[in-house]
């Protein structure tokens, strides 16, 4: 089982974010219990910098994202998987690219808040609360 870990539940954890962290916590955890089984896309990986260093610092931002590499596979791409997410009836290309790429590391599903920005998407998404019932003992 591969999962893709959207950037929602990243930031839920990183700025402890109320009602989510538990649940996204919970994730991670199954995540560092089950190594080379989580995959975020490699532009998840800027997002989160910018969106950590304006929150908090940028020492705390390299910080977590040194700390999540423990456990996460970076899926990376080029010219096809952009290509790919180009033709993918998903609104958002963000998504669609997460999505992409995703497929292209053979994610199973991707794990994220936002299901709704995921509608067309082949891949099957899930609430954390979704996939900690289905893969996880907590």
């Amino acid at each position: 089982m591969k999962v893709l870990i959207d950037t929602d539940i990243l930031l839920d954890i990183a700025l402890d974010r109320a009602p989510f962290f538990d649940d996204s916590r919970a994730v991670s955890d199954w995540c560092q219990s089950h190594r080379a089984s989580a995959l975020v896309a490699w532009h998840t990986i800027s997002n989160l910098y910018y969106l950590l260093r304006g929150a908090r610092s940028d020492v705390e931002a390299r910080n977590f994202i040194g700390e999540i590499l423990r456990f996460v596979v970076v899926a990376g791409g080029g010219s096809a998987e952009v290509r790919h997410a180009l033709t993918l009836p998903i609104n958002d290309f963000e998504d669609a690219l997460q999505v992409a790429l995703g497929l292209a590391g053979h994610a199973d599903c991707i794990v994220t808040r936002n299901l709704r920005d995921y509608r067309g998407s082949p891949m099957v998404s899930l609430t954390p609360k979704d996939f900690l019932r289905r893969f996880a003992e907590r």
